[in-house]
């Protein structure tokens, strides 16, 4: 037998296999609609599309300014022994700028709920 018709026989079985999983889901699934596929079956309370409030965005960009934050002090960390005092005032400046900014956000009411 040619090894081109061995693999091409298991193309052929695993083609079958998929097709006959297919027709058993399709055969056994149930046709309502209350079968949705979020929440266990259950309607969704809210469309799918819709909008954060935009006090979220607020929040967002403070988690990224800290986030990035960590992206700088990771390598600082590795460095700060060998440059010394140096590096620690360049990051306490940096975490200065970086309360300034919180600081005026939480002034402006950016971080207020109510």
């Amino acid at each position: 037998m040619p090894p081109y018709a061995v693999v091409l026989s298991v193309m052929g079985l695993v083609g079958a296999l998929v097709a006959a999983v297919y027709a058993v889901s399709f055969a056994v699934a149930p046709r309502a609609f209350e079968a949705g596929p979020f929440l266990a079956g259950g309607r969704p309370a809210e469309h799918a599309l819709s909008r954060f409030h935009v006090r979220w965005y607020a929040v967002s960009m403070v988690f990224l300014a800290f986030d990035m934050e960590m992206v700088f002090m990771f390598p600082w960390a590795l460095v700060v022994a060998s440059i010394g005092v140096k590096a620690v005032v360049e990051m306490f400046v940096f975490l200065a700028l970086l309360l300034v900014g919180v600081l005026y956000a939480w002034r402006e009411g950016a971080l207020r709920w109510a």
